[in-house]
């Protein structure tokens, strides 16, 4: 039924002179000479927002005749995100929601932590305290925290960590989740702001694309993988993130960072992208900032190649990407 109504908003959109972007598949971009209307569709719930109140309005009007709908006005919520206005530009927030998740739990009065993982989590193992007999609850409650991390990059190291033990958790992992639970009790109100920008200023400001790339090596004493994590910001605006367990072991940290730095390139590859479709141009190339000297040498210079030849593939991708600026 979902792939159905989207096929039907889909052709209509086209039809109404929309483009379907090739970066995302549920975004929807008009252009003309004066205005330019975007469209982000979820299953049956859509944002839509352009450059002109009456163009606006005449498509929602067409819209409406085609489709039953209903207009909920300025975006204030949308898929468990809260979209607050701030004098700086839009806070995006999940407080109800996570509101909700401390209530099911009784943690809504439960003493609040400053991290949302103790700095002894290294020492916290796969089999490490004695199984739970109901498993499910754990399951759920980090399943709500996976969701919980579209806003809260703050905790998305503690959730891939504690994602790792889904499958047998014990009464060990449990008690990290309830820190998570404590630190998030402490930071209802924290969110992910957007900061506001003058439309004459737009062009500067996508200028400054840059990201952040760590990785520790062999940081799971489990099967001692490394965890690989990036931050990419569109001038101080947090835009992407990640923190993820690398899938094969690294033989170095050179490695290990060097993988963390192909991800984040592909990320600002797709970023890039994105922009390019909604009519921003990058007039200089976007910046990744590393701190393993190794592996900043390995993305431009070929003597490594022959130390590093298992990692050929993110080699030459790299390696492609620096020649191509």
């Amino acid at each position: 039924m979902p792939r159905a109504w989207y096929h039907e908003l889909r052709t209509f959109l086209l039809a109404s002179g929309f483009r379907n972007s090739h970066s995302d598949p549920s975004l929807f971009i008009f252009n003309s000479a004066q205005h330019v209307l975007f469209l982000l569709v979820y299953v049956d719930d859509i944002i839509v927002t352009g450059s002109s109140d009456n163009i606006l309005s005449d498509f929602v009007s067409s819209l409406a005749k085609c489709f039953s709908l209903k207009d909920l006005g300025d975006l204030s919520y949308f898929l468990g995100v809260e979209v607050l206005s701030h004098k700086h530009g839009l806070l995006l927030s999940q407080r109800r929601y996570i509101t909700d998740l401390l209530t099911r739990l009784n943690m809504l009065d439960a003493k609040p932590v400053l991290t949302p993982i103790p700095g002894s989590a290294s020492t916290i193992f796969l089999l490490s305290g004695s199984p739970l007999q109901n498993p499910t609850v754990y399951r759920e409650v980090v399943g709500s925290f996976q969701y919980l991390s579209l806003t809260r990059p703050d905790v998305s190291f503690a959730v891939n960590k504690l994602s790792q033990f889904m499958r047998s958790p014990t009464d060990e992992h449990w008690i990290l989740v309830k820190r998570i639970l404590r630190y998030l009790v402490g930071t209802l109100q924290k969110g992910l702001l957007l900061h506001r920008d003058s439309s004459h200023n737009l062009h500067a400001f996508a200028d400054q694309l840059h990201a952040f790339s760590d990785a520790d090596w062999a940081g799971n004493r489990d099967d001692y993988s490394s965890t690989g994590a990036y931050l990419v910001y569109l001038g101080r605006n947090l835009i992407s993130w990640s923190s993820k367990k690398q899938k094969t072991i690294a033989r170095s940290s050179t490695e290990a960072e060097y993988r963390s730095v192909a991800a984040t390139t592909a990320e600002l590859c797709w970023v890039q992208s994105l922009l390019q479709e909604l009519g921003v141009a990058l007039s200089s190339s976007p910046v990744i900032y590393c701190d393993n000297i190794g592996a900043t040498q390995l993305s431009s210079n070929p003597i490594f190649h022959s130390r590093m030849k298992h990692v050929a593939v993110d080699y030459h991708f790299i390696r492609d990407q620096v020649q191509f600026g």
